[in-house]
């Protein structure tokens, strides 16, 4: 048994008690299975990619990327930029791809040499750095010069862009989700977006085992050893948060498409957290960071966010607490996750 839980982690044990409980009681309380289960897959799905973005940041020795929102804003600009240009359908999704990489890579330089400027309180600026941008793109959502009625206010002379953009305006809602989906036991699997995810897996596995993912982890786990070596740490930092926020903004446009909307403004500000803690809930330390971390932890962390609410809902029946307890539920968890990250065994 020590030996299964050092493998494993206490935390992620704990954790999946916790769910397996969450679920139970669920079940006592007449909720479908199936419907559980279907919307933990979803979510898996949609914070999949966000969640994988954590592993180049953590690897290199940045530490969990809490600057999440500068991706996220990249892929939300990328979006709007492609439906104001008249892209619809598939196009629509390719475009906002191409167009989140570039801007990402742009972002994701910026913020690297910024990291390389802040060593030893990474974490901090880049807590505060994902909140500014966010709070600076609330200023550009009212200024930039898009007039798409579609995207617009109403009422505001064809000027800012709206909270909410439908995706149904350009057939992009759940366009992944519908690809060769398929239902199993009563079970929704949506297997579009499952297969981006664990393709996005294999390329950042396969990228962290090149010679550039090598020397990026090298420099993470001793950056002094890996400098006498050769290596250029700052630069493999640069590159490995290039690729982080890449990924953060090709894992906003995974997420909106299944929700079939985009929220702008404030949205993305508290996005990174539930990121965070799925890959330290998965194993994961503030200095190590795998695959299977980020495949096991989004499972769980989605899973336990996708059973808590319906679950509050029936036992909390006629109140308005069932959105307090979910919050209370996931920031717990994420607190519980960041407390036991000590960079040790769990």
């Amino acid at each position: 048994m020590k030996k299964i839980i050092n493998h494993i982690g206490l935390p992620t044990l704990i954790i999946l008690a916790f769910w397996a409980f969450i679920m139970t009681v669920g079940i006592i309380n007449k909720l479908s299975l199936s419907d559980m289960l279907s919307d933990t897959i979803y979510r898996w799905g949609r914070y999949g990619i966000l969640t994988l973005a954590m592993v180049p940041s953590i690897q290199s020795g940045v530490g969990p990327n809490f600057a999440l929102p500068m991706g996220i804003v990249c892929g939300l600009l990328a979006k709007v930029c492609a439906v104001a240009w008249g892209f619809s359908g598939g196009s629509w999704l390719l475009v906002s791809a191409l167009l989140a990489v570039f801007f990402a890579v742009l972002m994701g330089y910026a913020y690297g040499r910024l990291m390389n400027a802040v060593k030893g309180s990474e974490m901090a600026i880049a807590t505060y750095t994902g909140f500014s941008i966010t709070m600076l793109f609330c200023i550009l959502w009212l200024v930039l010069p898009f007039r798409d009625p579609r995207m617009t206010w109403p009422l505001g002379g064809g000027a800012g862009l709206r909270q909410t953009i439908l995706l149904d305006v350009v057939g992009g809602a759940q366009i992944l989700d519908n690809f060769m989906s398929f239902r199993i036991f009563g079970v929704n699997v949506p297997t579009g977006m499952l297969l981006v995810f664990f393709v996005g897996c294999v390329l950042v596995w396969l990228f962290m085992r090149s010679k550039t993912g090598i020397a990026i982890s090298a420099g993470g786990a001793n950056p002094m050893f890996a400098g006498a070596a050769g290596l250029n740490v700052d630069r493999n930092r640069i590159i490995a948060n290039i690729v982080s926020t890449v990924l953060g903004a090709l894992g906003i446009i995974v997420y909106a498409q299944s929700f079939g909307f985009t929220q702008l403004y404030l949205d993305p500000l508290l996005m990174a957290f539930p990121a965070v803690a799925g890959v330290l809930i998965g194993g994961a330390s503030v200095k190590r960071a795998r695959i299977m971390h980020v495949l096991v932890g989004a499972l769980l962390f989605q899973g336990l966010m996708a059973t808590s609410m319906p679950v509050a809902n029936v036992l909390f029946a006629g109140t308005d607490l069932s959105e307090t307890l979910r919050m209370i539920v996931q920031n717990g968890v994420i607190l519980y996750a960041l407390t036991q990250a000590s960079g040790g065994k769990k």
